[in-house]
């Protein structure tokens, strides 16, 4: 055998079993999802004491799912959390929009402890490189979406109310919960609903990551040359990141593929923005399945309603795409060259969501 025939025949085998891997996720994420469904809703009293004590109102939902996020350094899981918490009656739609909305804003902050962290510990490189991409993504995230929860929590319900006669009868076109059903019932009947409610936590962290995983032994260097070329053009630089985060449904898999560029100075910080606010929506997508799957038409219309808000105010802000530039490049730049306001910003991740959760229960007498 030839050595070309050789290394089609092992690309050809690398690709079946990229493909099977990622089916392999798809099934596991899905099969998650229900799990976390019917434990929430066996475990629904417990939770909903536990709720009642924390969550006060829509600020102190919208500081647990922030801080959530930071725990499990993932934003994707808080959010499907949320939603199966809603479809169990356990939290308000307000508070739904709320608890997504904070899993996007502390995903992007858990990008900056980290990497201040890793600086901390190892001392190997410049804070500045250590923190330079999370930073210029909690900016561009919290410019977008501390808007969206304002918007959302004042005009929140009429946009709602709109939305969900269209989503009303949406389903993926497999019958997920007739499927999986039997196996999550089962194992929830055995188990308990609290390991239950444990396990797809665990399930469905894991199916993410495996998905993450898979993705990166994807040929990206393909992927470079083929679209991030064309990062020049704002609107083809946000659609490119839109695409790639909504395709793969994985902001760590869209931002990981740039990181390389934007580190060695192939990509410069005027031309990340766009991509980044386009990531930004995308990583969204997987949030609008989970709500499809629950098949609840109200938790579908919240994940639509923060989709719009965002998607209206990424486009503002585009529009605008120099000038939004250029205080953005001013921020970032006074974070990552003065150390002393880096230390306040940091600190602040920390007391904000904090703040937001505490202070509704400490005035409630909780």
């Amino acid at each position: 055998m030839s050595p070309g025939v050789s290394d089609a025949i092992g690309r050809r085998r690398s690709q079946i079993a990229l493909a099977a891997g990622v089916f392999g996720a798809v099934v596991l994420f899905l099969f998650a999802v229900q799990l976390l469904g019917t434990a929430t809703e066996a475990a629904a009293p417990l939770l909903a004491r536990v709720f009642r004590r924390v969550v006060r109102d829509d600020v102190s939902a919208l500081g647990l799912s922030w801080l959530g996020a930071y725990v499990l350094a993932n934003g994707s899981v808080v959010a499907a959390l949320a939603l199966s918490l809603f479809t169990a009656d356990i939290i308000t739609a307000p508070q739904l929009f709320m608890m997504i909305a904070g899993s996007r804003l502390g995903a992007a902050a858990v990008v900056v402890l980290i990497g201040a962290l890793d600086y901390a510990q190892k001392r190997t490189y410049s804070l500045r490189k250590a923190v330079s991409l999370g930073v210029l993504t909690f900016l561009l995230t919290h410019s977008i979406y501390v808007p969206v929860t304002v918007v959302g929590s004042v005009g929140g319900s009429a946009l709602r109310g709109s939305t969900r006669g269209v989503t009303s009868g949406w389903s993926l076109g497999v019958p997920t919960p007739e499927f999986f059903g039997p196996l999550t019932v089962a194992i929830t009947t055995r188990i308990g609903p609290t390991a239950s409610f444990l396990l797809a936590l665990v399930v469905l962290f894991g199916s993410l990551k495996l998905f993450d995983r898979l993705l990166a032994r994807a040929d990206t260097a393909t992927l470079r040359r083929r679209f991030f070329g064309h990062l020049k053009r704002t609107w083809l630089s946000f659609l490119i990141g839109l695409l790639v985060t909504g395709v793969t449904t994985s902001v760590a898999f869209s931002l990981g593929v740039i990181v390389p560029l934007y580190n060695r100075g192939y990509v410069e910080r005027d031309e990340l923005i766009p991509y980044v606010l386009g990531a930004n929506l995308g990583t969204l997508f997987d949030t609008l399945i989970v709500a499809v799957v629950f098949e609840s038409a109200v938790g579908t219309a919240v994940v639509l309603e923060l989709i719009a808000i965002a998607t209206v105010i990424t486009l503002a802000v585009l529009l605008v795409h120099d000038r939004y530039s250029r205080l953005i490049a001013a921020v970032d730049d006074r974070l990552l060259e003065d150390r002393l306001v880096f230390v306040a910003f940091v600190v602040s991740l920390l007391t904000a969501p904090l703040a937001l959760l505490l202070v509704p229960v400490l005035l409630g007498g909780g």
